[in-house]
């Protein structure tokens, strides 16, 4: 593996930032933060290109349409808003949501955008369509939805209930794994054969997505490593295959001086990282 250390640090939010997520080419990242504001950056240089404000309440989650040309970003205002990226200005604002919203996804083709809140229901908005009424409703969790992750067939939802939940679109079918703790983040493999969920018990695992089996204890753009940030400021890489710890990085301090690590993102091609936290702070990191 690379080893990864800090060359940038991305400064403009006031108070914790909640998420971070490159745009698919991996020229520029975007962040939400409690200060209600998404900025876009050039991770390289560090500097704040744009900042897109129309949030009531703390942005707590973001995603980037493939094409780059737009985003949604969620939060605690329990609205769903979707921005152009270049003009600046939100395009349409989705509200139905009964509680705060803690993740966001969009289809293959940024079509439909998929919403999971603590309200504990997952909601599918159309993008194109003139209204603003969710064309589904997903309500099996029995507890906040923590995180989505939608690919061309399936939508792959996480609860703090304790379990993951699989839809298959096509065949309109739920396959339910309980994980028996509470999910903070749950995500598909990029390709796809297997699930990494992490849990409030500090566990990372993965699993087959065919049979729920328990692989091993966010991964690299070629799935060989998983990242993972914690709650005492540090970033860790971790072997898929053995398990081993390869690599910790004080991110974001250490022991009872460390800050939450928020959020981690990979580059989708190359050996760069960006992690969050609750310090306000956004650092890069590079192959050394």
């Amino acid at each position: 593996m690379v080893k990864l250390g800090k060359t940038q640090s991305l400064t403009g939010h006031v108070g914790a930032v909640n998420v971070a997520a490159f745009t698919a080419s991996g020229e520029y990242v975007a962040t939400g933060g409690a200060d209600r504001n998404v900025r876009l950056w050039n991770p390289k240089s560090g500097l704040c290109i744009k900042t897109y404000s129309g949030h009531g309440y703390a942005v707590l989650a973001l995603k980037i349409s493939p094409d780059n040309t737009k985003f949604t970003s969620v939060g605690g205002d329990k609205s769903a808003i979707l921005w152009d990226v270049v003009t600046g200005r939100s395009i349409r604002r989705f509200s139905g949501h009964a509680a705060r919203i803690n993740a966001v996804d969009f289809n293959f083709d940024a079509s439909v955008i998929v919403t999971g809140s603590y309200d504990a229901t997952v909601r599918f908005w159309d993008c194109r369509a003139h209204t603003t009424t969710p064309i589904q409703i997903l309500t099996e969790a029995k507890d906040s939805i923590s995180s989505v992750h939608v690919t061309k067939q399936e939508v792959l939802t996480a609860s703090i209930d304790g379990n993951l939940r699989i839809y298959d679109i096509r065949m309109g079918m739920c396959t339910v794994d309980d994980v028996g703790q509470s999910i903070t983040s749950a995500r598909f493999s990029n390709d796809e054969n297997c699930i990494l969920a992490s849990s409030l018990d500090g566990v990372i695992r993965l699993f087959d997505k065919e049979n729920g089996e328990l692989l091993a204890s966010t991964l690299s753009n070629d799935d060989s490593i998983v990242i993972s940030g914690s709650e005492d400021g540090r970033i860790c890489f971790w072997d898929l295959v053995e398990g081993d710890l390869v690599q910790t990085i004080e991110g974001h301090g250490s022991g009872a001086l460390g800050k939450l690590v928020t959020c981690v993102a990979y580059h989708p091609t190359e050996d760069v990282l960006i992690s969050t936290s609750t310090d306000g702070l956004c650092h890069v990191y590079t192959a050394e």
